[in-house]
C-alpha cells in the first residue's frame, strides 16, 4: 500500500479498503507500526507497544464489524486483558489487566486492531501529558508544547497520522482539551452513551466517558455507532437517538439558534487571537444561515471547585486501593506529587461535602439547561489560551500552587458539561499566528450528538481541516 494513500484515508476509509480486498489488516497494521517508529520517538504519543497482542488478534480472526482491520489506540488508562495497562503511574508499570473494560470489548468487537496504548496523564488527572513514568508527550505542530491531556497521546498520534482515530475518554475536558491543542477532532458524548464498566458504574460521579479523537467527523459518529448502548451495570441510559449517528454527518442541519461568548465563564481575559477566532466562526455560522447571538451561560457556582472536590475524592479511592493491593502506605517513589495531594486534600472533608459538591453541580446543569432552551448550541474557545508549554504544569513541584491559577486561565469552560452530562465537540477549525491549533467548542441539549454532528459535518465541508498537517507527521 503506498505511504500516502493510508494518511488520506480516515479510519473509515481504511476498512472500505479492507473489506474490498485492496489491503489486508495485516498490512494496515504493519504500516502503522512503520508511522510509530517514524514519529514516535519524537512525540512520545505511543508509551506501551503491544504489537504482539495486535498479531494474535489477527491471527484468532477478526470481527466482522464497522472498523476491521483498522489500527487502532487505547488509552492508557482502559483495561485490555493480557496488556501492561500503567495508568501512568510508576506504582503500575508492570501491571497486566486481566480483563477487558467494556468500551475496550466494543472496540474489538468492531474489529479494531489494538497495537499499543497512548500516553495519559498520570490516572487522567491533568490537561497536558507529562509524566514520571513515560516523560513528556510532545505536540507534533510545536515540540515546545503541550498535545493537551489527559488523552494527549491520542491527540498527538492522530494529530501525527500515526492513525486516524484513537480512543479518549473526557471527565473534565480530556477529550476535548488535547483535540484542540492538537488540532483534531473530539466528541464528548451525552453521559451515559458509552459504557464505563465493569469496574465502574460511574466516572467521576458521572462527568467522565469514554470516545475517541479522530481526524473525520464520520469515524467519530461510526465509532459511536458501534460502541454506545448501556450494560448491564448501568446506572441509568442516555435518550436514544433518533436515527444512527453516521447517518447525522451530511445531513442538513437547518438554521440553528447558536449562542457564542469569547470570554472565559470566570470573567478573565481570554487570549486575543482565541477570542478573534471565535468571533470569525460566529461569522462564519452566521453566513451559512444560522441564528447567532452573543450569550453565555452564567454558573450558578464555582466549576472548578465542584471539580477538585469531587475528583479529590476519587483519587483517593485510587490511592487506598493501591496502598491495600500493595500492602503500604503511597510515597512520591510510586505517585506523583499531585495525585498524592489530592487524595490528601480529600481527606480534609467531610462526607457532607462531596454531597454539597454534586448539589453544586446539579444546579450548574439546572442553570444549562434553562440557558438552552434559548438556544440549540454553544459557542465557546474550547481553550482560553494557546497549548501550554511543556513544563508549565508541573505535578512533582513541591509546591503545586502555581497549577490551580493556570488551570483556570486554561481550561475554564469544558468541565460544566461533563457536569450537566451534555454532549459537546472541539472541533479543530483555527490555528494561531505560531502555528498552533485552536478548537472551537460546541455543547448541545442532552442526547443531542445527532445535530452537533450535523452542524461538524457541515464545517468540515465549509472549512475543512484534514490536510493541514503539522510538521512532526507520519
Amino acid at each position: 500500500m503506498a505511504f500516502k494513500e493510508f494518511g488520506n484515508c480516515d479510519a473509515v476509509g481504511l476498512a472500505e479498503l479492507v473489506r474490498k480486498k485492496e489491503v489486508t489488516p495485516k498490512e494496515l497494521l504493519n504500516e502503522a507500526i512503520a508511522r510509530t517508529a517514524k514519529v514516535d520517538p519524537q512525540i512520545n504519543a505511543v508509551v506501551v507497544k503491544h504489537y504482539d497482542y495486535a498479531e494474535r488478534q489477527l491471527a484468532k480472526g477478526l470481527p466482522d464489524g464497522p472498523f476491521t482491520g483498522v489500527p487502532f489506540l487505547m488509552k492508557d488508562l482502559e483495561p485490555l486483558e493480557g496488556t501492561r495497562t500503567t495508568s501512568g503511574a510508576t506504582v503500575l508499570k508492570d501491571f497486566v489487566a486481566d480483563h477487558n473494560g467494556t468500551l475496550a470489548q466494543r472496540f474489538l468487537d468492531a474489529g479494531l486492531t489494538i497495537f499499543g496504548k497512548s500516553s495519559s496523564p498520570e490516572f487522567g488527572l491533568m490537561p497536558t501529558t507529562e509524566t514520571r513514568l513515560f516523560g513528556a508527550t510532545r505536540n507534533p505542530w510545536n515540540l515546545d508544547h503541550s498535545c493537551g491531556g489527559s488523552s494527549g497521546g491520542a491527540g498527538a498520534a492522530v494529530a501525527a497520522r500515526i492513525i486516524p482515530v484513537a480512543h479518549a475518554s473526557d471527565g473534565g475536558g480530556s477529550i476535548r482539551i488535547p483535540a484542540s491543542a492538537s488540532g483534531v477532532f473530539g466528541m464528548k458524548p451525552t453521559r451515559a452513551r458509552n459504557p464505563i464498566g465493569p469496574n465502574r458504574g460511574e466516572g467521576w460521579g458521572g462527568f467522565s466517558i469514554g470516545h475517541v479523537l479522530s481526524i473525520s467527523v464520520r469515524d467519530s459518529a461510526v465509532m459511536m455507532d458501534a460502541v454506545h448502548g448501556p450494560e448491564p451495570s448501568s446506572p441509568y441510559v442516555a435518550p436514544a437517538p433518533v436515527r444512527p449517528f453516521s447517518q447525522e454527518v451530511g445531513r442538513d442541519p437547518g438554521q440553528l439558534r447558536i449562542h457564542f461568548t469569547d470570554k472565559s465563564p470566570y470573567g478573565e481575559a481570554v487570549d486575543p487571537e482565541i477570542a478573534a477566532a471565535v468571533r470569525e466562526i460566529a461569522n462564519l455560522l452566521a453566513g451559512l444561515g444560522h441564528h447567532v447571538e452573543e450569550r453565555a451561560p452564567v454558573m450558578a457556582h464555582d466549576a472548578a471547585a465542584v471539580m477538585t472536590t469531587i475528583v479529590g475524592g476519587n483519587t483517593a479511592l485510587v490511592v487506598r486501593q493501591l496502598e491495600q493491593r500493595f500492602g503500604r502506605t503511597m510515597t512520591s517513589d510510586d505517585l506523583e506529587l499531585l495525585t498524592l495531594a489530592s487524595a490528601r486534600n480529600s481527606h480534609k472533608l467531610a462526607p457532607a461535602d462531596y454531597v454539597a459538591a454534586q448539589l453544586a453541580a446539579f444546579q450548574i446543569s439546572r442553570g444549562l439547561a434553562a440557558f438552552f432552551e434559548g438556544c440549540d448550541v454553544f459557542l465557546a474557545p474550547t481553550l482560553c489560551a494557546p497549548p501550554v508549554r511543556l513544563g508549565e504544569l508541573n505535578t512533582m513541584a513541591e509546591d503545586l500552587g502555581h497549577i490551580a491559577p493556570i488551570l483556570r486561565r486554561y481550561i475554564p469552560g469544558t468541565s460544566m458539561f461533563n457536569m450537566s452530562g451534555q454532549p459537546a465537540m472541539s472541533v479543530p477549525l483555527a490555528w494561531n499566528k505560531a502555528g498552533l491549533p485552536l478548537g472551537m467548542m460546541f455543547a448541545a441539549k442532552l442526547g443531542e450528538e445527532g445535530l452537533l454532528f450535523r452542524l461538524a459535518g457541515q464545517l468540515e465541508q465549509v472549512r475543512p481541516w484534514k490536510d493541514k498537517t503539522p510538521p512532526v507527521c507520519a
